[in-house]
């Protein structure tokens, strides 16, 4: 989820550029770049890597580059490491020197997005004579435009048409063309982008915060368009190439709210990113047509899988939570015995951990002190070790000898939604691939299981659009100093991450529990009043679980349930009923969390929390 800004006018370009993309650093800051382009001169790139800090200092605040046209990114790496080489802006041409320096190349592009058929795409473009220095997915989408622009010579229009039709993926793309000064052309499909305009100056970025200060009139720009920005203009364009007409809207955002694409805290709108998390970390590695779950990255055998007589999974917090959502998924699906541990405590009970284990460590950041010290711990072991990890080049996918990356963006929130989502997917993806590997799932089994996690992110987007309900429910039972989550099977591994979303941003005290533990000291806790949350999706131990639902009930606990659409019988014995859209058993964990996390997070507004700043905690545990 990269940060792009493009200027074009009257006042030098650099310094805006730099301003705007200080106010979509969140966005990444793996590298920041600029490309500026004096009249008809030709265009000077300059990328930094690491913090935007050091593209300023590297460019004078932007001062050493003279010119009215240009554009800008900052970079949260997908394809290729954090580097120089693969910062953007990117050329055209085969050029040695990482696309800095002077752009003799005809096209010079920035990219946010993730462009799914690159390798296809790029083995065309190798046999058509281009090379390539950097591992980006980006490099390659300039050179398609190139291609076309140079196979028909019908000018940008044509070019970036053609290139739209044959990208698959997400994207926001900015373009400067040789022959063309002082434009800037722009095309979108799924990525943010927005469009300002204020005497005689035109204005792209990716979010409202980089413009705002120069203006509050913009366009958005639709789905598969495109535009032609020149000085106090924008034109847009379909697939066709047909001109099309367009309003601008007034912001009235404040600066601070605007940066939250218009939610109130980070945490909501990474809420809502989920659909398309999810989808992104699905890119590549499910084939809905053929209904199979590949890994490219991994590439393993039936042999390797063979040699493999236990997987260790360790990490922290959230991410130790989807660790024991994957335990169910690695044992039930590919049958491999499973142990989960939390990384702080995994090397100081000398595991048994050699050659013959797979240590699986999940962490969002990559950077997490623990797991990536439990990491190193393994491979001194010998164990083989994946990373799981939403940061390219971090730490942890450094050091693991193979890394699955969840493709999230960046999260921004301490309490982490959006990241655990996708880290679960990842998890039952893995599952299921190395299930069909080993010969422990049929394939019609797979073929279920990859039809369902198709539709899981529009169930999840329907999901969204009704949110009322939970507001009321946080709104009465806010004021609860304790609450408590009961599940069996799956649903107790997310009812473990309920009770933390709660605590970590409301502060109230929630425990989850397995049901069937209730007997064992924890009913000595509930007492008249108290909110209890029963989530209830595991059809195999539906019986069991409406049994200890009961149980809660008959001593006067307030009764949340979750559910499956028409389950109608939780409304015989819970006070209120939360349904989820009727899915697989795996699956159901995609979906149950999400009112799970919306309950914490209006819970907290209710008691007046700093949401995404919540006390005594950080984002990135780096320290032990």
């Amino acid at each position: 989820m990269c940060g792009i800004v493009g200027f074009t006018g009257n006042r030098q370009a650099a310094p805006i550029l730099l301003d705007g993309l200080s106010k979509l650093e969140y966005r990444g800051y793996d590298s920041a770049g600029l490309a500026v382009r004096d009249g008809e001169n030709l265009a000077q790139v300059v990328k930094a890597k690491g913090r935007l800090s050091n593209l300023i200092e590297k460019t004078d605040g932007g001062k050493a580059l003279k010119g009215t046209c240009g554009i800008g990114h900052t970079r949260w790496a997908t394809h290729g490491e954090p580097s120089q080489t693969n910062a953007h802006p990117h050329v055209s041409g085969n050029c040695t020197r990482s696309g800095s320096g002077t752009v003799e190349s005809e096209v010079v592009g920035v990219h946010n997005g993730i462009i799914e058929n690159y390798t296809e795409l790029k083995e065309k473009l190798l046999k058509h004579g281009y090379t390539f220095y950097s591992q980006t997915d980006t490099e390659v989408v300039i050179k398609l435009v190139d291609y076309y622009y140079k196979k028909y010579n019908l000018g940008p229009i044509d070019a970036i048409a053609k290139t739209m039709v044959r990208v698959r993926g997400s994207y926001a793309l900015e373009l400067m063309f040789r022959d063309y000064p002082g434009e800037i052309w722009v095309a979108r499909k799924d990525s943010p982008m927005i469009i300002g305009i204020a005497d005689g100056e035109t204005y792209v970025a990716s979010d409202v915060p980089a413009i705002l200060k120069y203006t509050r009139n913009v366009y958005y720009i639709g789905n598969l368009e495109f535009a032609k920005l020149v000085p106090g203009e924008a034109h847009f364009y379909d697939l066709n190439g047909d001109e099309i007409e367009k309003q601008t809207t007034e912001i009235k955002w404040d600066a601070e709210a605007a940066e939250k694409g218009g939610f109130e805290h980070f945490m909501l709108k990474e809420i809502y990113e989920q659909p398309k998390a999810l989808r992104d970390t699905m890119t590549s590695r499910l084939d809905a047509e053929a209904k199979t779950i590949g890994f490219p990255e991994l590439n393993w055998t039936a042999e390797e899988l063979r040699e493999i007589n236990k997987i260790f999974i360790v990490a922290c917090g959230t991410a130790y939570h989807a660790g024991i959502v994957g335990k169910y998924y690695l044992e039930q699906l590919a049958r491999v015995p499973v142990e989960v541990d939390i990384a702080s405590e995994f090397r100081y009970r000398d595991p048994l951990v050699d050659g013959n284990s797979l240590t699986i460590v999940i962490s969002q950041s990559g950077e997490t002190s623990d797991t990536l010290a439990a990491l190193r711990e393994a491979k001194r072991l010998g164990s083989r070790t994946l990373a799981v990890t939403n940061v390219v080049g971090s730490s942890i996918a450094r050091e693991a000898d193979q890394v699955v990356y969840t493709y999230a963006g960046p999260e921004i929130a301490v309490a982490s939604t959006k990241a655990y989502t996708t880290q679960l997917l990842a998890m039952l993806m893995l599952a299921i691939y190395v299930g069909r590997l080993r010969g422990s799932m049929s394939a019609e089994r797979e073929q279920e299981l990859v039809q369902g996690l198709t539709f899981v992110p529009e169930q999840i987007h329907k999901m969204l659009e009704n949110v009322d309900q939970i507001k009321v429910f946080a709104r009465e039972y806010g004021s609860s100093e304790d609450a408590f989550f009961l599940g069996r099977s799956l649903d107790y591994a997310v009812a473990l991450e309920g009770a933390l979303k709660l605590k970590e941003i409301s502060y109230i005290h929630a425990e989850a529990y397995a049901a069937g533990e209730l007997k064992h000291g924890t009913l000595a806790l509930i007492v008249s009043g108290v909110p209890v949350i029963v989530l209830a999706t595991q059809m195999d131990v539906y019986d069991k679980t409406v049994s200890n639902l009961q149980e809660v009930k008959a001593r006067e606990a307030v009764v949340i349930a979750i559910g499956f659409e028409g389950d109608t019988s939780l409304e015989k014995y819970a006070d209120h009923v939360i349904y989820i859209p009727r899915t697989d058993k795996y699956l159901a964990p995609l979906m149950a969390v999400l009112p799970l996390q919306l309950l914490a997070y209006y819970a907290a507004l209710t008691r007046g929390c700093d949401v995404d700043k919540p006390r005594n905690l950080a984002k990135s545990v780096t320290v032990e």
